[in-house]
């Protein structure tokens, strides 16, 4: 069976909790494999897939402490509360280099894209920002990561912008699909 692609969306209708078991399942493979994991959300999801860890017998405080896990509702990567595509990618390529400079095999990231946007929610960013992620995922194997993307908080064309930028789809922890409205863009 080949290699999951490193580049996933979980595209999901409905409360996003279902979701976190899989996500974290995901997580601690990650963790497992000697990846540093970073998860973005909002803090009530932040504290939701700490309970999820927790439950799945992760020592939060040894993972934490080590540096292979970092939960955190963070928004440095926007600007006077605005998404920032060069930020949050700046952000992602100082992460992946401190994880490997720290004895990481690499960075795993998962972040929901309605709380990443921010407040202003412009998705034309959006689409520059996927695109530009999956040529820094595709030019860094170390790299790898699932967007979550939750229909009902997002208009369509932002989850179509989804289905374009990522080479696959998540199902769950150990099934991914690939995805053929996916493109690569070389530039």
């Amino acid at each position: 069976m080949p290699d999951a692609p490193r580049h996933q969306c979980l595209i999901y209708d409905g409360a996003p909790s279902p979701h976190l078991d899989s996500i974290a399942q995901t997580l601690i493979a990650r963790l497992d494999a000697n990846y540093r994991c970073l998860y973005l959300n909002s803090p009530p999801m932040v504290a939701g897939m700490r309970s999820h860890l927790a439950a799945a017998g992760v020592d939060l405080q040894r993972q934490t402490e080590r540096g292979a896990l970092i939960l955190s509702s963070d928004q440095g990567h926007l600007r006077e509360g605005k998404f920032d595509v060069d930020r949050m990618l700046q952000m992602l390529q100082a992460a992946l280099h401190r994880a490997l400079a720290d004895g990481f095999a690499g960075l795993w990231a998962s972040g929901d894209m309605t709380w990443e946007l921010g407040s202003e929610s412009n998705l034309a960013k959006l689409h520059e920002y996927e695109r530009r992620l999956d040529q820094f995922i595709e030019g860094n194997p170390a790299m790898s990561g699932i967007c979550l993307y939750h229909r009902d908080t997002l208009p369509p064309h932002a989850v179509q912008t989804a289905l374009q930028t990522h080479p696959a789809r998540h199902v769950d922890a150990s099934l991914w699909q690939i995805n053929p409205q996916y493109y690569r863009q070389l530039s």
